[in-house]
């Protein structure tokens, strides 16, 4: 899945996996998100082998020609306030995404897989 933007110069194409990544970033930057969870099998094997991708954990859903729901599966850090590194997650992968690609951002859903002391 690519999104396509069209501008008086030409087409600019945006892949699903250059969102994720800039995503996967975006969550980690956050105080008490302390990695990312396997969504797929594919996820669960680059894991098993060691791998490190800021992709794992992060499904893109193109909506319609122009605008995506992000869904992040992370791990949080014990003692943290749940509410807040959500909120501030979901502020910043936006912001992060629409500012580094174009791509408007209808929702960003979070999804809590695991509590562990850092």
């Amino acid at each position: 899945m690519a999104l396509k933007m069209k501008n008086e110069i030409g087409v600019i194409t945006v892949s699903e996996e250059l969102i994720a990544t800039i995503a996967g970033y975006a969550a980690m930057e956050n105080y008490g998100i302390i990695g990312m969870c396997a969504r797929s099998a594919t996820d669960a094997f680059v894991e098993l082998f060691g791998g490190d991708s800021l992709q794992k954990g992060v499904k893109i859903e193109k909506i319609n020609d122009s605008e995506v729901d992000i869904t992040l599966h992370i791990a949080l850090q014990y003692g943290v306030s749940l509410p807040a590194v959500a909120e501030n997650t979901k502020k910043n992968v936006k912001y992060r995404v629409e500012d580094m690609t174009g791509v408007p951002v209808r929702n960003v859903n979070i999804f809590v897989e695991s509590i562990r002391v850092n």
